[in-house]
This record gives C-alpha cells, structure tokens and sequence, in this order.
C-alpha cells in the first residue's frame, strides 16, 4: 500500500491545522525543553561554559535550516507526504540516539541530523498550506497553526523541569523521539496528499535551477523572506539566553518554566488575533505596524537595559510587548514571501525556510554568545535586527507602508 492511499479521504479543516500545527510543533519542541537541562547537560559532559551549552539549540537550527534546501526540490517532485515521512524517521532516530552520546561533541552531532530530519516537517507544512489557501486565507490559516504551535513553548519548559525532576536529562530525548512516532502515525495515517499530480516538477538540475531562479529573482518575496530570518534572530537570541537571564539575572529558579510560558503565551494569543484581524485589515498593515511597534519597544528597551537595573517587571513587560508583536508580523511576513510563488510552493518553502533558521540561528547564536550577564546584548539584538527588518519590507514595498502592493491587491 502507497502512503498516499493511505490517507486519501480529505481530513476537515480544524484537522488539518492541527495536523500541520503539529508538525511545525516538533521543531519547538526540540528548542524549549532543553532549556532547563542545559546547565545539567553542561556538567554531565564536561561543557566549558553555559555560552558553549547554547550549540545544543544552535547546532539543531543549522541543521534544520540546511536540509530545507533539499526537501523543497524533493516535495515539488514527489509530493508532501513521501520526503515527510522520510524526515520524521530521520528526527526520530537521532533522538533516540542523543540519550546514549558519550560526550558533547557526539551530542551536537545528533542534535544536527535531527535538526536535518526536521526540515522536512517545516518545508512540507507551508507547502501544504500554500498547496489549500492563498492570500489573505493562507495567512489567516498561518496564523492558526502559530497559536497552536505557541502552546508547545509554553508547556515544553514545564515538561523539560518534569523530566529533569523525574530523572535524567537523557529522558527529554527520549520523550522527543516518542513524541514523534505518535505524530508520525497520525500524518502517516490521516494527512492527504496536497500537491496536484499534475503540479509536480521534474527532478533534474535544470528544472530545480530554475525553481530557485523564481524564488530568488521575486524582489518583494525575497525581500519579506529575508525580514523573517532577521526577526527570527532577534527571537532566537532571547530564547538562547533566557534560561541565563531568568535564572541567573533575576534568580527565579524554578519558577523559570513560568515565565517562559507566559512570554509564549502571550505571543499565542498575539496570533490569534491576528487570524481574526487578518481578512479585515490585511497581510500589509497588520505586519507593518507591528513591526514599527516592536523595534520602538527594542528600543526603549535597549535605553532602559543602558541606563539602569531593569527590574524582573519591566523587563517582563517589554519583551511580553516584543513577543505580541512578533505574533503579528511573522505570519503576515511569511504569508507575503508565499504568495506569489505557489506554483513552486515546495521550493520557496524550503528557501525561505533555510534563509530563516539557519540565518536567524547564526544571528540568535552570535548574540547569545555576546552574552555578558545583563541585558544589552539581546535588547540591542532586537533593536538592531528589527531595523533591519524593516529596511528589507521597504525595498519589498518600493519605499512605501501600509499599502496593498501592485502584486497583492486581489489577496493581501
């Protein structure tokens, strides 16, 4: 029996969120549970420093982002689900082969193959959702499977802590890669086939060339794509400091978890209304605003973090103010780069998916590692990253805001 005839029926809508929210859950997964098990996987493996225990997320993001290049020709060949599935096992296996790393060296190793098999599950979720929805739909149902990927993060903490009180960091893989084979069986079993026989591209060297000559010679598209991997960056550089900045900035030990949830909750809510409000303000206004907001929150908190001790309240707030911002401007963007490139969904899923993890890790790593015990270095990741962003959606949007765009005007 074929994977595609396995699942064949078409599943209904609030399914197929869920479907795809879980797959892009995965990834979050494997970022925010390791968070508290870092100084313990730190020690256990003789790590120099909780700056060098950061590669553990690193080293994921370089190999998710990567193999994005690779899933995109492949999903545009031979469908959604066959290099989906594919990927999984790969995620799964690695998992389950992290808990027996004899040192760090072997353990980033791991992180970076699973990382790899991840790729397919980012690449295969938006190309399936460009494959059922465009314009301002697309972003509406992007933002949906963001609110229930939002959950993760806030959970993910907790359950990290859970494991760690139950037993040993190892366990956290091992809850990964289990994790994992349920939602290998749910797709395996009830996600249908997206792309259109008749939609599919031929595998050869000239035929991929020039699926990535479409994307990267689309301005606006790229130009939004780019956006995200800069905010991504500003995002990650919090989420690889955070653990330092909770714990060992304002000594909330193990209320850690909560405040981490709370800030991913926040940004949950963010996208749901953001797929309320999408239909009626559109893609354009909804992200553009939000991104002026949150580089004026970066900045003031940039000034704030420069001239005093930020108290654990204030600093709370102002990220909280980043994040529900973020909720806004992320979905619309990449919803944006989308759009024009639905006849190549996979392989623009997989550009801007490479352009926007593995560029927004190297970023959120290099200002993790300019770490140095207060809050300078993320807050000015954020201000700095976020102005750049901001510089690219005016080259997509020739100078002006708050438009339409000569591309969109039926769908944005």
């Amino acid at each position: 029996m074929t994977t595609s005839a396995v699942a064949k029926r078409d599943v209904s809508r609030p399914e197929f969120i869920a479907l795809i929210a879980s797959l892009m859950a995965l990834n979050a997964l494997a970022i925010d549970v390791m968070l508290p098990a870092l100084p313990n996987m730190a020690e256990a493996l003789s790590v120099a420093s909780e700056n060098e225990a950061q590669l553990v997320l690193g080293t994921y993001m370089l190999g998710f982002g990567a193999a994005q290049l690779l899933f995109g020709p492949l999903a545009d060949r031979f469908g959604r689900r066959p290099p989906l599935l594919v990927g999984m096992v790969i995620y799964i296996t690695a998992a389950a082969l992290a808990v027996v790393a004899p040192n760090f060296g072997t353990l980033l190793a791991m992180r970076f193959v699973q990382g790899l098999g991840a790729a397919s599950t980012r690449v295969i979720a938006v190309s399936a959702v460009r494959d059922k929805f465009g314009g301002r739909a697309m972003a509406e149902v992007m933002s949906l499977v963001f609110m229930v990927f939002m959950i993760v993060p806030v959970v993910a903490p907790s359950v990290g802590q859970l494991l760690l009180a139950a037993g040993h960091w190892q366990w956290i893989f091992l809850f990964m890669a289990g994790l994992a084979v349920v939602i290998f069986v749910w797709v395996f079993l009830r996600l249908p086939e997206t792309l259109a026989p008749e939609n599919r591209r031929k595998l050869r060297l000239g035929t991929v060339i020039e699926g990535f000559r479409l994307v990267f010679s689309n301005v606006s598209a790229m130009s939004y794509g780019l956006g995200g991997a800069f905010i991504f960056g500003a995002l990650f550089g919090f989420i690889s400091t955070s653990q330092q900045i909770y714990v060992g900035i304002y000594e909330t030990g193990a209320l850690f978890p909560i405040y981490f949830a709370a800030g991913a909750g926040i940004m949950s809510v963010s996208s749901y209304t953001n797929s309320i409000m999408v239909r009626k303000i559109g893609m354009r206004r909804l992200a553009h605003g939000a991104l002026l907001c949150f580089i004026t929150f970066s900045l003031l908190w940039l000034v704030l973090a420069m001239t005093l001790d930020v108290p654990l309240w204030m600093f709370f707030t102002l990220v909280s103010a980043a994040m529900f911002m973020f909720g806004w401007t992320a979905p619309n963007m990449n919803a944006l780069a989308m759009e024009p490139l639905g006849n190549v969904a996979g392989t623009a899923s997989s550009v801007f998916g490479f352009i926007q993890t593995a560029g927004g890790a190297l970023l959120g790593t290099y200002i993790g590692q300019q770490f140095d015990g207060t809050l300078v270095p993320v807050a000015a990741g954020y201000f700095i990253l976020g102005l750049t962003t901001l510089m690219l959606v005016l080259i997509a949007e020739k100078g002006r805001l708050f438009g339409v765009g000569d591309a969109y005007k039926s769908a944005a």
